[in-house]
């Protein structure tokens, strides 16, 4: 468990080519962080329906497809944008700080 207001280092810009996704266990979470065209963003990793990993999902623009069930969800906001998902995805607000991925949690 991390202590509020704390800053999670979780990988290198380098490390996600555009248009991919990596998943990164830290801190007791399971994340998802997202490189889309060259902007990061990070949510749970576990999609809101079932045991799907969204690291692992299709990406198309700016949703990613869940590989369990399909459901689909805005990487930006963790909007549900097709069902069988009903559950927004938790985002989390992510920076650069030297070339690294960094979120507040």
């Amino acid at each position: 468990m991390t202590q509020p207001g704390t800053q999670l280092d979780l990988c290198g810009v380098e490390d996600i080519e555009v248009g991919q996704a990596v998943k990164i266990e830290v801190a007791g979470l399971s994340l998802a962080v997202f490189n889309l065209e060259g902007d990061f963003f990070v949510t749970d990793d576990l999609c809101t329906h079932g045991p799907g990993s969204l690291s692992e999902g299709c990406i198309i623009g700016d949703a990613v497809e869940c590989n369990f069930h399909n459901g689909v969800f805005d990487i930006r906001t963790g909007a549900v944008l097709a069902p069988p998902c009903i559950t927004p995805l938790k985002t989390y607000s992510a920076c650069i700080q030297n070339k690294r991925v960094v979120i507040a949690v």
